[in-house]
Formats: structure tokens, sequence, C-alpha cells
């Protein structure tokens, strides 16, 4: 289809006033029945003195009105109605009585006038200055629009007034007015129509965010044709649809059609005003002081002051501020501004309590043995939201028969002044593990564990959607130890336990890690990629590189699910035996201890699952 030029399209605001409610089609169309009454009662007594000319015309005009309701932005139809009218001139003399309408009984009259019927003898369209039409194809719309009027029928003021309602309904007609003329061969009527203008150009004001594509398409197809209204109102449907499907607060309020078959849309867009956030008691619910700093969740929020309000994104608004961990209920209130097209936004929050002390035991399988093996139990405290800007302290103790784990871990989850949603991790820990992972069971049943204390920073920021990256600095100082907890450098074998020949070893890590997730569903798709390099900052401290890459794929059929892994690493470079890849036990190779299957400097383990349901 070729480009049409003449469409041109502008944008501006648009202040949209609120219709009165006295605005309605009842008064018109009342007069419209009291004049049809009239012209009846003066057909029934055409042998009134000739002070009356029998061939004065009596007039019946139809009006079309589009409005738009604004105070219902998402609801709000085109109503299209046509108000009908009929008046014959009273003659000079005639007296004041004469031309009244009796008050008394005047429904009864209604009811009457309703169902007598007047003889037509002739039925023609012609336009409002009764000439033929020159587009015969309109007039045969017009025609074919009529369903009671017609030649040498009998017809009641009701049938007269649903004809010119179809006239109107047709949609080319911006007017009908249908004209009775008394005739030597009886009632002419005569449907006196003005056909709409051929449309030439569009004008669009106030739609800031509707695609200018979406209305060239919509309106393409009609340019140079007669405007038709039924199509037109097609056309409003449709784009006040693409705000609904979007969720968004905009709807088509006005339709001017302009001389030269020019049309102008005025949109109305309820745009952000403010954004404020109100918290609430958990108890009373009723609004109080809360703990969290405002601009701490006002940054998590995508929509902006000066947006158009959208509710599907304003829902995603509300997930992103319950997954903070910090609050038991959120909801977004909009609520309209003192400004005509604008809406606050007002965000209701319930906080949990900030922090807490927890306690706790367990069972870890496979790591120790005799009467309480892998008994294991926990102490931490943790603070949610450190100085109300969601910032997050751990401290943990974590104590069983051989290892242990003390952590403190403080998360800054998005770094203040940073527009790349940059988190940030402060990790200290002292653990001990035991040595059997990698080494094996000693010849002489004596226990074997590594020592080590950690301390680092890490850096992540998501990449793009479903991807985020890592990237850290840790400094760790390792070694094994007897059961007594004197460090020791060898084996029972006489195999090295460092790599450096000293009780421990001693490294500075360059950390980075790639994570592409699915779903986020157990059994979706993964793919993780891990590379350390080892610094050798200090002449003694190891050098090395170390690799990892795992990946999950999860497949659907029919009732069950398939989930595919692999996964695979190397070392190159000097580094602790400790350090090397263990394989066995449940996330690697099932059915064995862990590091039961062996160690190394390199490996590869892939798997495969089927799960379904009982």
């Amino acid at each position: 289809m070729h480009r049409n030029d003449g469409v041109c399209f502008t944008s501006s605001s648009f202040k949209i006033p609120v219709p009165s409610p006295s605005q309605t089609l009842a008064s018109p169309l009342s007069r419209a029945r009291h004049s049809l009454f009239q012209l009846l009662h003066s057909l029934r007594n055409r042998s009134l003195p000739p002070t009356t000319s029998t061939h004065s015309p009596l007039l019946c005009c139809a009006s079309l009105s589009l409005t738009a309701q604004t105070y219902d932005l998402l609801n709000a139809p085109l109503l299209c109605s046509a108000s009908l009218s009929l008046s014959q001139p009273n003659p000079p003399d005639s007296t004041q009585s004469g031309s009244e309408v009796p008050q008394k009984g005047q429904s009864t009259t209604a009811g009457r006038f309703d169902e007598e019927r007047v003889l037509i003898s002739e039925v023609l369209v012609r336009n409002k200055d009764g000439e033929e039409l020159e587009r015969k194809d309109l007039e045969m719309e017009a025609l074919t629009a009529l369903k009671a009027c017609r030649a040498n029928s009998a017809l009641t003021v009701r049938e007269v007034q649903e004809d010119v309602h179809r006239i109107i309904d047709s949609g080319y007609f911006s007017s009908c007015m249908p004209v009775a003329v008394d005739t030597r061969d009886g009632i002419r009527l005569v449907f006196q129509v003005e056909p709409n203008q051929e449309f030439h150009g569009l004008v669009c004001e106030g739609a800031n965010v509707l695609p200018s594509k979406f209305l060239e398409d919509a309106f393409r197809e009609g340019h140079g044709k007669v405007v038709n209204l039924k199509r037109l109102d097609e056309v409003i449907n449709s784009i006040n649809g693409w705000y609904m499907e979007r969720g968004l607060f905009g709807l088509v309020s006005g339709v001017d059609i302009f001389s030269g078959g020019i049309i102008r849309l005025q949109v109305a867009e309820a745009e952000v005003n403010n954004i404020s956030i109100r918290f609430l008691d958990r108890k009373t619910g009723e609004p109080t002081k809360g703990k969290t700093k405002p601009e701490t969740i006002l940054r998590q929020l995508t929509t902006k002051k000066g947006q158009v309000y959208s509710m599907l994104q304003g829902k995603r608004d509300v997930d992103t501020v319950s997954t903070m961990g910090l609050m038991a209920d959120v909801s977004i209130i909009p609520q309209p501004a003192g400004d005509a097209g604008k809406v606050d936004l007002v965000m209701n929050v319930v906080e949990r309590p900030s922090g807490g002390f927890s306690a706790g035991g367990g069972i870890s399988s496979g790591i120790t043995s005799g009467p309480l093996s892998g008994l294991i139990g926990s102490f931490a405290y943790s603070h949610r939201n450190l100085f109300g800007r969601n910032q997050k302290l751990n401290i943990s103790l974590e104590r069983g028969q051989i290892d242990s784990i003390f952590r403190i871990n403080y998360t800054d989850p998005w770094i203040e002044g940073d527009d790349k949603r940059t988190s940030r991790t402060i990790i200290i820990q002292n653990s001990r593990t035991p040595g059997t992972l990698v080494h094996g069971n000693q010849h002489d049943n004596s226990s074997l564990s590594i020592g080590r204390v950690t301390a680092g920073v890490e850096f992540s920021r998501p990449l793009r959607p479903k991807w985020s990256g890592t990237a850290g600095l840790i400094f760790q100082h390792a070694g094994a130890r007897d059961e007594k907890g004197n460090p020791i450098i060898k084996d029972f074998y006489g195999s090295p336990l460092t790599a450096s020949g000293k009780p421990y070893d001693d490294m500075l890590v360059a950390k980075f890690e790639c994570v592409c997730t699915g779903s986020g569903d157990q059994g979706s798709s993964m793919f993780a990629f891990n590379m350390e390099q080892g610094l050798p900052v200090m002449p003694e401290w190891l050098f090395f590189n170390r690799v990892n890459a795992r990946a999950r794929k999860g497949v659907e059929i029919g009732p069950t699910r398939l989930l595919l892994s692999l996964s695979g690493g190397k070392v190159v470079g000097s580094f602790s035996p400790h350090e090397a890849f263990a394989i066995g036990g449940t996330n690697s190779v099932r059915g064995y201890e862990e590091g039961a299957v062996g160690s190394g400097r390199s490996y590869v383990v892939g798997s495969s699952e089927v799960s379904f349901p009982m």
C-alpha cells in the first residue's frame, strides 16, 4: 500500500473537562417525539382554515453528537446519538392557544400518536438543499439503511424515528432531516442528509506514548474516502484497547472533523504527578513512621514522575519492593492529582521486623563418623535494614564435631549513587572443614582438617535480562591441621598438604563469575562460568588460574521432566592440594560421599535425571 503523505501527526498537552450530568439525550429525544406528535395531529386536521398553508413543509432534523466521558479512563465508550425534531411554521395570525400543546393527558396522546399511521406515497433521499446527491453510492447507503420507510406504506412516529437513527448509524452522514411535504399525490417523505467529508488528514493531540505508526496504520485505509463514523468508532476503540492492553491510563477523549477533511483526535493520558511512600502499622493499619528511608524504596521503582501511569508497570514495582525482604505487604493506590490529566501514586507498605537472633541444629551426612556423626549446631544474628537503606548484616557460627564456620557478611544491595544497581558484599570468614573431601581417610584413622581464614569484597550487577556478573578480590590463608589442631605439611603417606611447603598457603584471588538463570523454578535452565586468578603480590603467594563452568537444561516430555546437567573445570599453576576439584556427593555424583569418587586438577561430570508426578 502506498504511503499517504497527507496524513500528519502532532502531539500536545490537553486538559479534558468533565461533562455536566445534565447533558443527556433525554431532552432532545422528548422534543423529537413531541414534534412528531404535532406532525400527525396536523395531518389528521388537514381541513383547517386556509391560514395554514397545505404546502408548508414539516421539518424534521437529526443531529449527531460524539462524546466521551473522561472520568472513566479505561472503559469510556464513544457515544454516537441522533436527536430528532419536527416543526411546522405557524401562520402570522395564529393564536397562542392554537400553538400550545396540552399538558394534561399528554402521555395518553403520546401513546395514541405512537401507534397512529400516516400513508406515505413517496420516499426520497436528497442533500440538505433538497437536491440529488452527487454520489449515488451514498444515496444507496441511505436507502439501504431504511427499513420501514417505503413508498405506499403507512408509517408511525416510532418507525420514522427508527429509520432516521438507521441512516445516522450507517456512519456516512453527519445529519439527517426528514421533510414531510403534503403534495397532490399524498405525503412525500424526503430524508435530507449531509454526507461526511472525505478524509484527508489527521491531527492527534496529547498522545505522548501512542506510536505514530499505529495511528498511520489505523487511518491509512480510509484516506481519500468519505469518513465513516462507525469505522471511526472502531479505530477509537482500537486506540483505547492499545492503552488497555498495556495497562496504561489513556483514552480518546474527543473527536472533531474540520473543513477540508481533517480529523482531530484528542487523547487524554494520565501522567504521574508525584509518588509518595506511606508506612502503615502492622497491627492497626494506621499511618506510622517507618524505619526505611523513602528514597531507598523509590529508587527501586521503574515508574517515574512524568510518565504515563501503567498498571502493569506498577505491579512489577510492587513485586520488586516485595523482593527487598523488608515489607510484609506492598500496594499502590492511584489518586487524582490537582492538575487535570495527572495522577498521584501512593505506595502503602507494611514493614517486617528488621533483625533478630536465631539458633538451630541439624545433621550433615557423610563428613564424620561416630555416635554423633554429622551433628551440627548454629547461632546467628541478622539485620536486614541497616541505617534504613536495605543494607544487610549477618553474623553466624556453625559448629560440628570437626568442622566449624564463623562468618561475618555485610551486603549493600544497591550502592548509593550508582545507576546500574551494583551491589557490594564484604566477607570475613574463619572455617575448618574435613580434609577427607580431597585427601581421603588416613591410614591410621586419624582425622585431617583444612583451616581457612578468608576476607574479601565482591561487586555484582545485572548485565542484561537473566544475566548477572560478579567481580571480587579475596585473600585466603589456609593450611592443614591434625586432630589436636596442630599444623602439618604432609599426610600419612608423605604427600604434601600445601603448595608452598610451609604450614600455610597465602593467596590473593581475583574472581569473576557470570550467571544466566531461567525462570528460577526447580529444574529450570541455568549456565554459570567462574574464573579465579591467583595474584603473586608477594613472592610466597600462590600463582594459578582456575576455571569452572556449569550448565543445566530442563526438558518437558509429556508428564515427565528430563533434567540434563554438565559441569567441568581445570586448574593450572601452583595451587594447594585441598583446592583440587572433589567429585562425589549430592552436587556431582550421587550415591557417593563428598569427594569419594576422586579429586584432581581437571574434571568433567555429566548427569541426567527424570522426574514425574506420583
